[in-house]
């Protein structure tokens, strides 16, 4: 009896992995990738804003950050996919899914960019000036290169973070990790052999992602000393 169960389960995992790693691989990854691009660009654009000093496009900012970051994910997403149709603009899953996650992590992330760019000393700033650059020269030349040095471990974090937050995207229909478990799930009836499995598969993509970020760090270590 137990020699059958055991069986069973190994079946189960053994014809479930690869169809959810495929998942994975073409569904999450590329949802992470493109939502955390759009996401980072809204980001800097919403730091710059916050930090301009133009009171209505600071105020703009300020609204966008408030929003996102005090609303649940989820609720963005259902508000997005769900909601909009009942004004006449309907979305489809995949898409409506990289607005979410990416209005998401812009505002999220624009903190962390703000932060960054803030922490450099106005001995930079006025040390840029003096050669003659302008704002956008000064910026563009002197304090972003070195606020990206600061800011890429929260940012690589907030990424590994999305990897996981993209399961939240079977609730919109998008056949990701998570929801292809589901569908397995409902075939099955094995939800504590699957879920954990799906969880496996999304721990190898943040393990590796985690050591991507830790050679990057490095990286940028060296080139610092240098």
């Amino acid at each position: 009896m137990f020699d059958e169960r055991a069986i069973q389960i190994i079946d189960i995992i053994v014809n479930s992995f690869l169809p959810m790693l495929k998942a994975g691989i073409a569904f999450t990854v590329p949802l992470t990738l493109i939502s955390f691009l759009l996401g980072l660009i809204l980001a800097l654009l919403t730091a710059l804003a916050r930090i301009s000093g133009i009171k209505p496009l600071s105020a703009v900012a300020r609204f966008y950050v408030w929003v996102f970051r005090g609303t649940p994910l989820l609720v963005q997403l259902f508000v997005i996919f769900y909601g909009l149709p009942s004004v006449g603009i309907t979305i489809d899953p995949l898409p409506a899914a990289v607005i979410g996650f990416s209005l998401n992590v812009g505002a999220y992330n624009s903190e962390i960019i703000r932060a960054a760019i803030l922490s450099i000393t106005k001995g930079q700033w006025e040390a840029a000036y003096s050669i003659g650059m302008s704002y956008r020269q000064a910026l563009r030349r002197v304090i972003l290169p070195q606020a990206t040095r600061v800011s890429v471990p929260p940012l690589s974090n907030s990424f590994i973070g999305l990897v996981k937050d993209t399961s939240l995207a079977a609730t919109l229909t998008v056949t990701e990790l998570f929801r292809v478990a589901q569908q397995i799930t409902a075939i099955t009836y094995e939800p504590l052999i699957l879920y954990c499995l799906a969880g496996f598969i999304y721990l190898m993509f943040s393990t590796v992602l985690s050591n991507a970020q830790g050679r990057m760090e490095k990286r940028l270590d060296r080139y610092v000393a240098g």
